[in-house]
């Protein structure tokens, strides 16, 4: 797929397209009907057509052959050139999928930019269809405590429509794997689905990155945007876009469109916008580094994605997931945990949420036994209370500086803080696995001022404030 076919019925002019294309270092074939195209494309894989809509003598025209080959292979850009050109025509060429229309006579820098443009975004999506495929997550939601399914319940909602979506949630929890789940899911599902890593972006650059440049240095160069068409844009971290370039996007969410660096023509993109932070975004606007109005435009459907703490039902569940995964993946050691192990992964604090857990997983796979259970020992400690060599206690500092009554009483209050909301709020469970009767857990709990609440669609503990 390194060559351009160009098909045209007149000899002079597919020669004259040929031989500019050749000059500019690309490779190329021509047609003079559509059988001989037909049968070309079918033979070997063009990288892209130029296609005159008038053919004579054929049995197809320039339209149908464009409609036949964005059905068969829908990542060919196919450019329309045509004498007879007007609005209509062009018009429904861009409806049936073709990149861009050319009139004759045609101007040959225009077609050569255009060509060139049609091949960056090409490859740009080609480029970006391979890292999804190589580093892909889960497009299927994992999970099954309560919390999850409300958050898979609000996702499978917004798959239906094409609103934008803000995602809203802490570092690991999902957020990402949450936009493939909508993408895949959504009538875009073959479609691009671009990330924008607006953390990566500096003022400097963040313009000619996302709009593309037109003219200069970096000529043609093409934009996340118009890789994006027709496609999902996520902006990852949103809140670390440069302030300078919020302005511009706000314009393209308005009129979908937008003008490449040192262009002069507006162009026209139909994409859906999904957006993520894990920062307040109401906290940035007051501090001026986040534009009101364009937190208005992209919070239309606001999902929060809850932290692995709020659904510790599922900890056990992902860990399996993810041993698994490393097995057939990557080939490492096929494991699974013991019952105590579960237990232990479940009691943990999860800073780093599922990105933590699935780290974790790996690291135990790659540094772990060759056992077939996964046993508490081999568990890296992230509780703050870790154990020596020989057996004894290593006490955090904060503990350390209580008096023994003071240390019972923050050691029960996280114990059962810690347990009740890996039960999901279930007083009940709670209190056989703790060993204590259920009014007796109630006093103790009321005691501590620990209380349960709904939050996130399940129920959690937490100090009565």
């Amino acid at each position: 797929m390194t060559d351009i076919l160009i098909v045209d019925d007149e000899r002079d002019i597919r020669e004259l397209i040929s031989d500019i294309l050749i000059d500019e270092g690309y490779k190329t074939r021509l047609a003079g009907t559509s059988d001989a195209a037909m049968r070309q494309i079918a033979d070997q894989r063009p990288a892209m057509l130029v296609l005159d809509i008038w053919l004579k003598d054929s049995a197809m025209d320039g339209i149908d052959i464009l409609k036949s080959v964005k059905a068969n292979y829908p990542d060919i850009p196919v450019v329309i050139i045509s004498g007879h050109g007007n609005i209509e025509i062009a018009v429904a060429a861009i409806k049936q999928g073709a990149f861009d229309f050319i009139e004759k006579p045609f101007n040959i820098d225009q077609l050569i930019m255009v060509i060139k443009r049609a091949m960056e975004v090409a490859n740009l999506r080609s480029e970006n269809s391979v890292l999804r495929n190589q580093y892909h997550q889960p497009l299927e939601m994992i999970g099954q405590s309560a919390v999850y399914k409300i958050l898979k319940i609000n996702l499978d909602k917004v798959t239906k429509s094409n609103g934008r979506v803000l995602l809203t949630g802490s570092s690991g929890v999902g957020k990402e794997t949450a936009t493939r789940y909508i993408h895949a899911n959504s009538n875009r599902g073959d479609t691009p689905l671009v990330v924008v890593n607006c953390a990566s972006l500096d003022a400097e650059t963040a313009e000619a990155k996302l709009f593309g440049v037109e003219s200069g240095a970096k000529a043609l160069q093409v934009g996340l945007l118009e890789a994006a068409n027709n496609g999902i844009l996520f902006f990852d971290e949103i809140a670390d876009l440069p302030l300078a370039v919020q302005g511009k996007l706000l314009r393209v969410l308005v009129d979908q469109s937008f003008t490449r660096v040192d262009g002069s023509v507006a162009q026209k993109v139909d994409i859906r916008v999904i957006s993520a932070t894990a920062r307040n975004l109401a906290e940035e606007i007051e501090a001026g580094t986040f534009r009101e109005e364009l937190f208005h435009r992209l919070n239309v459907v606001p999902i929060v994605v809850p932290n692995l703490a709020e659904r510790r039902e599922d900890i056990a569940f992902l860990a399996e997931h993810f041993l698994a995964e490393f097995h057939e993946k990557l080939g490492l050691p096929k494991r699974t945990l013991s019952e105590d192990a579960a237990t232990s992964l479940e009691s943990m604090v999860w800073p780093g949420n599922i990105r933590q857990l699935k780290n974790m997983m790996e690291r135990v796979l790659i540094m772990g036994s060759q056992n077939a259970l996964i046993e508490t020992e081999e568990l890296p400690s992230n509780t703050g209370v870790g154990d020596s060599k020989d057996g004894q206690i290593v006490l955090s500092g904060s503990v350390a500086t209580h008096s023994l009554r003071e240390a019972r009483e923050l050691f029960e209050r996280e114990y059962l803080l810690t347990q009740i909301n890996r039960f999901g709020g279930n007083i009940s469970r709670t209190a056989s696995f703790v060993g204590m009767e259920r009014s007796a857990l109630h006093r103790k709990l009321k005691s501590l001022g620990v209380v349960t609440s709904n939050r996130s669609g399940g129920r959690v503990a937490s100090l009565d404030e």
